[in-house]
């Protein structure tokens, strides 16, 4: 099986809609079997520092999305998950075994 894991912040935007709700409904309509999304609250990467202001309402946080499942789901939409995601995140991929 293949873990495919994004970080981006949670704002990141693609063709002006979320890159969020993009991946998330293209894992959908593609079969994957489920996605996680967890909300960091600080981060810093190529551009730039993301974290929590005094108040904490920062509205841009870090955010992982990473979703599980067979190779066979997850190969052919990986060219579309990085044409999504361009240079607002990084895209990893990795063998796992689920027990």
């Amino acid at each position: 099986m293949l873990r495919l894991t994004i970080r981006m912040r949670h704002r990141d935007e693609h063709a002006g809609k979320p890159i969020l709700d993009l991946l998330l409904n293209l894992f959908k309509t593609k079969g994957i079997t489920g996605a996680t999304v967890l909300q960091g609250v600080r981060g810093y990467g190529v551009r730039g520092s993301s974290r929590a202001d005094v108040l904490g309402l920062s509205l841009n946080l870090p955010i992982v999305i990473e979703t599980v499942d067979f190779a066979e789901k997850i190969e052919p939409i990986l060219s579309e998950v990085k044409a999504i995601v361009g240079r607002n995140g990084l895209v990893t991929l990795d063998a796992t075994e689920v027990v």
